[in-house]
């Protein structure tokens, strides 16, 4: 928890309002739900949350944050749990192996585990909780346990108010490696999906670039959009996968009934694996450049009626 009180201080010499978002992320358990989110919208977007008439996707996602609290969500955002929930829609084949589950780090039988692996913890956002074995015999074990120690100490829930992490039971697990070789990279297709409809996939390319990862947008025909975030374009846009129309209609098979869900796929080797289901894209408060794709990404969202349990 130090970390964000040091970002705070840092962001007081350059600017006033990343302080104080700082400072709200590092004291938010002393706000309710609807102020946190208010108030960290508002910095960041220079305007405030109408969450009685949202119009933005931004602001839409904060209203689903609110208003919609649906079980099952919760095991969609557990990595654990939602590797079954997957397999029983589009098949086994489509998931990653999972090679065990334990309650805590110190817990992992390594023994049981093969020489690449990756360990991960169930309810972590990012890659917070993600840790990679390339080969056991020189794997740093106790560099792994802390990280996924502090990992496990991370409320996901209280740093965004991402309603789908706060009942998950939290867990450290092991999964299969999977890379393709060919080409050193491991692809990842996210789509934004509407009730059944995948309007736009996010491609992120060069996670082992030297000069860093890379996001480009596609229109759900394939079409290279301008549209950016925090991370730049590939030097040439990605071209399209041959798996492509295969994992949209996956995600759009998956989506049906849900008013927004990104639905993610890695792909390695010609085959397809399911990644994990983001109901909050950046937690809804990212800044989409230019503008104008945070309205047209919200006219997507058909607000259902309030849903709590």
């Amino acid at each position: 928890m130090k970390r964000p009180f040091y970002n705070a201080v840092q962001s007081l010499l350059h600017d006033r309002r990343y302080f104080i978002s700082a400072l709200c992320v590092r004291f938010g358990f002393l706000f309710s739900d609807e102020r946190y989110l208010k108030t960290r919208y508002r910095l960041i977007f220079r305007k405030p949350l109408d969450l009685n008439n949202p119009v933005s996707y931004s602001e839409k996602l904060q209203w689903l944050k609110l208003y919609y609290h649906r079980p099952e969500f919760t095991v969609m955002a557990d990595k654990v749990t939602v590797k079954q929930y997957v397999a029983e829609r589009i098949g086994e084949q489509y998931v990653v192996p999972l090679l065990g589950v334990w309650d805590r780090p110190e817990d992992i039988e390594w023994d049981k585990l093969p020489q690449k692996f990756v360990l991960k913890t169930n309810h972590d956002g990012g890659n917070y909780g993600v840790v990679i074995c390339r080969d056991i015999e020189t794997f740093d074990k106790k560099k792994a346990i802390k990280r996924l120690r502090k990992s496990l100490k991370r409320d996901t829930f209280l740093l965004g108010r991402e309603w789908p992490y706060k009942n998950i039971e939290r867990k450290v697990f092991a999964e299969q490696y999977i890379e393709d070789a060919a080409i050193n990279d491991l692809p990842e297709y996210k789509f934004f999906c509407f009730d059944g409809k995948a309007k736009m996939v996010n491609v992120v390319t060069e996670r082992q670039s030297s000069s860093g990862v890379k996001f480009d947008y596609f229109d759900e025909h394939f079409n290279h959009l301008e549209l950016k975030n925090e991370y730049p374009h590939a030097a040439k846009p990605p071209k399209k996968s041959e798996s492509f129309d295969l994992m949209k209609s996956l995600a759009e098979k998956m989506s049906v009934g849900i008013p927004h869900v990104r639905v993610d796929f890695f792909e390695a080797g010609g085959r397809v694996y399911f990644s994990e289901f983001t109901f909050f894209n950046g937690g809804g408060l990212v800044v989409f450049q230019p503008q104008e794709y945070d309205y047209t990404l919200g006219q997507y969202i058909q607000l259902p009626e309030k849903y709590d349990v």
